[in-house]
């Protein structure tokens, strides 16, 4: 096995017009880059090789209009083959491909395709047809593009579908995190608002137990001013009440002394004294003085009938 550049030897020394013939040249590679400096090459037959992939970068070959890679060892064709939009003639005959890639939809200039001898997928395959004459191919390029867009537009919908699906799911957990958030900020809030309730009543235990001592003396000193003003009011009172009843007890005592003098006076042989005599003058005109008063009068007769 050789590469193309050994066994192909100079590619514009086989450059026919537009067409290029690398048919039977035992490549297991494209030459891609040998084949971009070759823009007129638009009809390019690569059969009967030993290739078993494409480069990626032979999707760059924009120019081409025929592509003939039968009877290879293809097993997939690269993902951006459907930037080759000018191909209008493709022959895939037996290979290896199982499916197309979904940019195969692209190929809108597609207008002749064979498949046949590829172990193609059962639903491909039926599309694809036997591709035994030249209707036969063109009706095969046509159903397989028509095949392929409903293929790809199933798959952008399946990926519309998984990103549609992917932001929900980024959305729950966006909202579960804002949630999360929003519960831990309510919990330090709480805590914050616990520590300040707590550290507030440690500062009014301690304002309290400052004003305690104050209060206690003052109490003291009011009770004591109480009961010393409370026991001077009771001596106070005490005195007056002795003075009262040693006042009360003299004038008892002086009205039974003038008393017993007048008795003594009017009633014994002292009656003849000279101060007897003027303690019954003063008694006489005393009873003359109240007699003369209507209602001791009233009194005075009262008595005496009694």
């Amino acid at each position: 096995m050789t590469k193309a550049g050994n066994k192909g030897g100079n590619l514009r020394e086989k450059l026919d017009g537009n067409e290029l013939d690398l048919s039977l040249s035992d490549l297991n590679e494209v030459p891609v880059k040998e084949l971009a400096a070759l823009p007129k090459a638009t009809i390019l037959d690569l059969s009967c090789n030993k290739l078993t992939t494409l480069p990626s970068d032979f999707c760059s070959l924009i120019h081409l209009v025929k592509l003939d890679l039968s009877k290879n060892k293809l097993q997939q064709l690269p993902a951006d083959f459907g930037r080759l939009v000018n191909l209008q003639h493709l022959d895939l005959l037996k290979n290896r491909l199982v499916t197309l890639p979904v940019s195969f939809a692209q190929l809108k200039s597609l207008k002749w395709l064979d498949l046949k001898d590829n172990p193609l997928d059962p639903v491909l395959a039926k599309v694809a047809g036997d591709c035994l004459d030249e209707k036969q191919c063109k009706q095969c390029a046509n159903k397989v593009l028509q095949h392929m867009k409903v293929v790809q537009a199933d798959q952008e919908r399946e990926r519309q579908r998984r990103q549609e699906v992917e932001r929900e799911a980024e959305k729950k957990r966006e909202a579960k995190q804002r949630a999360k958030e929003e519960k831990e900020r309510e919990v330090r809030k709480r805590e914050k608002a616990e520590e300040k309730e707590r550290r507030r009543k440690e500062y009014d235990a301690l304002k309290a137990s400052k004003r305690e001592p104050e209060k206690k003396p003052k109490k003291e000193t009011n009770q004591a001013s109480k009961s010393k003003s409370g026991s001077r009011s009771r001596k106070q009172q005490s005195r007056k009440h002795t003075r009262s009843w040693v006042v009360l007890k003299l004038l008892l005592l002086l009205l039974l002394c003038v008393a017993g003098g007048l008795v003594v006076c009017r009633a014994t042989e002292l009656q003849q004294l000279p101060l007897c005599t003027s303690v019954n003058t003063i008694y006489d005109n005393a009873i003359r003085g109240l007699r003369s008063h209507h209602i001791l009068q009233w009194v005075l007769q009262t008595d005496p009938q009694q």
